[in-house]
């Protein structure tokens, strides 16, 4: 079930994109009357807890009341790549919108470290490069694959249907596998009777298929001016993934800087049920 306060979690390392990240945070909980935002900063040895606490409580004080907004300040000992998501998980955190800095010159490892630290929770993430437009979210990415767990992304559907009312552009892969074309087919039934019976707005495009599908996602959310890409992490993503490169870290860090939502499969959802 989703959080009472719905609170909005952001992780702070006193950065310009951990800034993004809070804008875009104002903008989620205004439009889903969010209750709450909570900054959690990470440090290494408890000797750095004191003067963390009181750079992140300024901040903190700064946005109080923004909105009618609590804004909290978590000071927690751990690493980026588990305390972030454990923190979420403690908080029934409804989302977490983190800044990345993309995939440029010596910062391209950023990607996977963001995508490490996104499977490390079942809250979705919100991850974004730049602070936010001044338009809401009006034209959304939905790629539907052969992945059955691409039936979960649907529940958000329903989050940014009752709270920013936009377009989503349904994309799928041009394929010539008989199997993936199967199951392709059933995702995309699944996706439009759901989203008929909501009364979404949508178009439905497939990709041209001369190059990998995420390169053609991107290719494609930045040619509509897309304001999300709505995508699923990989399942018990591994460390080869990391290395060679999860399809996810790259539309994470995609050079547009259109914001990602991940949305990591969820073990206790075999079968789709909404939250909202």
């Amino acid at each position: 079930m989703m959080a009472k306060d719905h609170n909005i979690l952001i992780p702070w390392d006193f950065t310009p994109v951990a800034e993004y990240a809070l804008q875009h945070g104002f903008k989620f909980a205004e439009k889903a009357k969010s209750k709450k935002i909570s900054l959690v900063h990470i440090i290494k040895s408890d000797k750095e807890y004191d003067e963390a606490l009181k750079k992140l409580e300024q901040v903190a004080s700064k946005y109080r009341g923004k909105n009618g907004l609590a804004v909290e300040a978590i000071v927690r000992k751990g690493s980026i790549f588990t305390t972030i998501g454990e923190v979420a998980s403690e908080l029934e955190a409804e989302l977490v919108v983190m800044g990345t800095h993309g995939l440029r010159g010596m910062q391209k490892l950023t990607g996977s470290w963001a995508l490490k630290v996104i499977v490390s929770s079942k809250v979705p993430f919100v991850v974004v490069q730049e602070p936010p437009n001044e338009t809401d979210f009006k034209d959304i990415v939905f790629p539907v694959d052969f992945k059955r767990e691409s039936k979960e992304k649907l529940n958000w559907v329903t989050y940014f249907y009752k709270n920013f009312a936009p377009k989503f552009h349904i994309i799928k892969p041009n394929t010539t596998d008989v199997g993936f074309i199967k199951r392709i087919k059933a995702n995309m039934a699944f996706a439009r009777k759901f989203m008929d019976s909501k009364k979404v707005d949508y178009e439905i495009h497939t990709a041209e298929g001369k190059k990998s599908f995420p390169i053609e996602i991107m290719d494609f959310a930045a040619g509509i001016n897309a304001d999300l890409i709505l995508i699923l992490s990989t399942k018990n993503i591994g460390f080869t993934d990391y290395v060679l490169g999860a399809q996810e870290q790259y539309i994470i860090a995609n050079s547009s800087k259109i914001p990602v939502m991940v949305i990591n499969p969820r073990e206790d959802l075999t079968k789709f049920g909404g939250f909202y």
